[in-house]
């Protein structure tokens, strides 16, 4: 099948019309985003959590990092959902995810059994979402710059 005779195949280009129209476009920046907004939110509300969850991990001072968290999770959401520089915060959230990836599911240091095949699906999980940000930058900065 020649690329002129699948952009002619109708249901390709009903499939296409739909799935390229601005509404499912939004809701979809809106999906890969949805833990980077529930997140600050969830940490604005319970911020004593939000203390907690740092120093978890380390991360101190516990008010820096969870305000600058907070703060830089919804700014790059936002640049991803309008448009505006949407491939620099599709890019940042990408290195953010990897970043928390790495600190926070390291399957390989827990014992085998249900615990380690959890974080096993997550941080591969958050692989793939990283992914995913990094396609939406690649799009961004080609094809779809300025749509």
């Amino acid at each position: 099948m020649t690329y002129q005779s699948q952009l002619s195949n109708p249901i390709r280009s009903g499939v296409a019309r739909v799935v390229g129209s601005p509404v499912v476009r939004t809701v979809s920046l809106l999906a890969l985003c949805a833990a980077y907004i529930q997140g600050p939110l969830t940490k604005i509300f319970d911020f004593n959590g939000a203390l907690a969850e740092m120093d978890h991990f380390g991360l101190h001072p516990a008010a820096f990092f969870a305000i600058a968290v907070i703060g830089f999770e919804l700014a790059a959401s936002a640049m991803v959902i309008s448009g505006f520089l949407r491939w620099a915060g599709a890019l940042a959230l990408s290195g953010f995810t990897l970043l928390a990836t790495f600190i926070a599911l390291r399957f390989w240091e827990i014992a085998p059994g249900m615990d380690r095949t959890m974080a096993t699906n997550a941080f591969f999980e958050h692989l793939g979402l990283a992914g995913a940000f990094v396609f939406v930058a690649a799009f961004d900065l080609t094809k779809g710059a300025g749509k």
